[in-house]
């Protein structure tokens, strides 16, 4: 395998023959999905995800970094959407916010998505509709459109066609051989990729490391309906407000039982709306009512559906745990979780499965239930494609370091030879040269975060800041000098926060603080901010040896 090294520099210039990858996102990584093709000039852009943070305190949303192409914004010919999650298109907002009319190509469901939350961000889009079978050309990519199957309907991979050869994209995508709604990944467009040639597979590998097949969506349902049949009060489904599928199983469970469903949560009640217009979702009539007629329904009789699958703070389910809710979880109450776990996520998540059980309700998730299954192929699925397309090449995407290793060993194991298979990272530039790919070279590609109203903004260095003073606490010194002679006339006067002990713990380091000034006024040093450093060194080194922690450390120093 090609590993990437610290070591790459930046690539040359791209040949006139040969096409580049360069993926901003979703490699390492589960979400933040984008990769650009580049040729004679002109950039595709396929997908534009955001990745939900796990340790980043205040930060809302994770983006793409689109250093790399801001200032090749008119050279973008379109931006082609493989399916509406979150993780694929979440950041296309804030990429059309530097260039509205970069044109978004998808399928009907997944513009129906992404057009109503650019509405919110105030950006009409240009769109252009696509499905299965559709061929568009997009300056020098030629793109044929193929069903696949996956937790959400319409979604699509792309068989991109350029003169430096052929890359098939399959975006998230399974194999299930009985879909809720018929539509199975084509099998059939893929062969025949494979007969023409395909010089690059970028293939999904969130599941690379599962044996086997991924369990079909129909063999959840007895599942649900026992969940349903047991339950004695209202019960809670959480799952992702663009399930589509999983929502019309619960809805069709709460028909067979008699209850009435309501949706939870902004997100939840838009994408199901936009769902059922567009007949992607069956919802029977007078069978969902609006969650404030809930109060006038006996519990047994009601179904609510809500965003929090993930443990996000913000969500109904999160609140719902913390008691911080209008629906007041109780003893008889059961709730669903209808998700599996996103990879970092799990402390979160369980935390709100703590707080729910506490508050006496019944919680029946992955762990202890066939509630969910995934929407991403397994391993034999995976050896079924490659053998299928044969590629010259293969480049895994979308998965963690080690979902991406899994899935380059199961293309050697096919055959693939292991120099042709690359491991890349975000940033990792891969060209496309007479049929053969190569790493020629990295970008910049760090992190962009958005946090309440600003993008990219934050960076690393305040978001070390924010963990010390959630982990650490922090210490506040004031200290007053006279400015003419440099003595200290007034303090130190110690201030903590976060600390369990009690702040006469403090007055033994008050001398070394007092000695280390006077040492620094005898060297003939005045300059405020080196005397700040002074404090900031005896007061770290007193607290690390004696307390074992490293707090924030914020010296005053005023002059009278």
């Amino acid at each position: 395998m090609s590993h990437p090294h610290p070591e790459l520099g930046t690539p040359p210039a791209l040949p006139k023959n040969g096409a580049r990858i360069v993926a901003l996102g979703g490699l390492g990584e589960v979400g933040r999905n984008m990769t650009v093709l580049e040729y004679d000039g002109k950039l595709l852009v396929v997908d534009c995800g955001v990745l939900f943070p796990e340790d980043h305190p205040g930060v809302d949303l994770i983006l793409p970094d689109f250093e790399y192409i801001r200032d090749r914004l008119d050279d973008i010919v379109a931006i082609v959407l493989t399916h509406g999650h979150e993780d694929h298109i979440g950041a296309v907002p804030y990429l059309l916010r530097l260039k509205p009319d970069i044109p978004l190509i998808g399928s009907t469901l997944t513009l129906a998505l992404i057009e109503a939350k650019l509405k919110e961000h105030r950006i009409t889009p240009y769109t252009m509709a696509v499905r299965e079978g559709d061929r568009e050309e997009f300056g020098p990519f030629n793109c044929e459109f193929v069903a696949v199957n996956h937790s959400i309907p319409d979604a699509l991979a792309v068989f991109v066609r350029t003169p430096a050869g052929s890359i098939l994209i399959t975006g998230d995508f399974k194999m299930d051989q009985l879909p809720l709604d018929g539509r199975i990944t084509d099998l059939r467009s893929f062969a025949r990729f494979g007969e023409e040639g395909v010089d690059l597979f970028l293939t999904d590998s969130t599941n690379a490391e599962v044996p086997g097949f991924t369990t079909p969506e129909r063999d959840i349902v007895p599942a649900i309906e026992r969940v349903f049949d047991k339950a004695e009060r209202r019960i809670v489904v959480a799952c992702f407000s663009s399930h589509v599928h999983r929502v019309q199983q619960v809805l069709d469970a709460a028909r067979n039982h008699g209850r009435k469903v309501a949706f939870v949560g902004r997100s939840m009640v838009r994408n199901m709306g936009i769902a059922s217009d567009l007949g992607y979702l069956n919802i029977p009539r007078g069978l969902v009512v609006d969650a404030k007629k809930l109060n006038d329904l006996p519990d047994d009789k009601v179904v609510l559906i809500c965003t929090g699958s993930q443990g996000e703070p913000m969500a109904a389910l999160s609140r719902m745990a913390n008691g911080d809710h209008q629906i007041d979880i109780g003893p008889g109450d059961t709730v669903l979780m209808a998700s599996s776990l996103i990879p970092g996520n799990e402390n979160a998540v369980y935390r709100v499965i703590n707080g729910l059980m506490r508050r006496g309700a019944n919680v029946v998730h992955k762990g202890n239930a066939l509630v969910h299954v995934s929407g991403h192929a397994s391993a034999g699925e995976l050896l079924y494609c490659y053998n299928i397309v044969r590629p010259k090449n293969v480049m895994p995407i979308h998965g963690e370091w080690r979902h991406l290793v899994a899935n380059g060993d199961l293309a050697i194991q096919t055959g693939v030879p292991e120099r042709n298979v690359l491991i890349a990272e975000d940033g990792v530039v891969v060209d496309l040269i007479d049929g053969q790919a190569s790493i020629v070279g990295v970008v910049p590609c760090g992190y962009v975060y958005v946090d309440g109203s600003t993008v990219g903004a934050t960076d690393e260095t305040m978001l070390k800041d924010r963990r010390i003073l959630r982990d650490e606490g922090f210490v506040t010194i004031i200290v007053v000098r006279d400015s003419s002679t440099g003595k200290v006339v007034a303090g130190p006067d110690i201030r903590t926060r976060g600390f369990a002990e009690d702040t006469e713990v403090f007055d033994k380091v008050v001398p070394k603080i007092e000695n280390a000034l006077e040492e620094a006024r005898l060297k003939g040093v005045n300059d405020t901010h080196q005397l700040q450093q002074v404090i900031r060194r005896a007061v770290g080194g007193y607290v690390g040896g004696k307390l074992r922690r490293r707090p924030m450390i914020i010296p005053i120093v005023i002059d009278a």
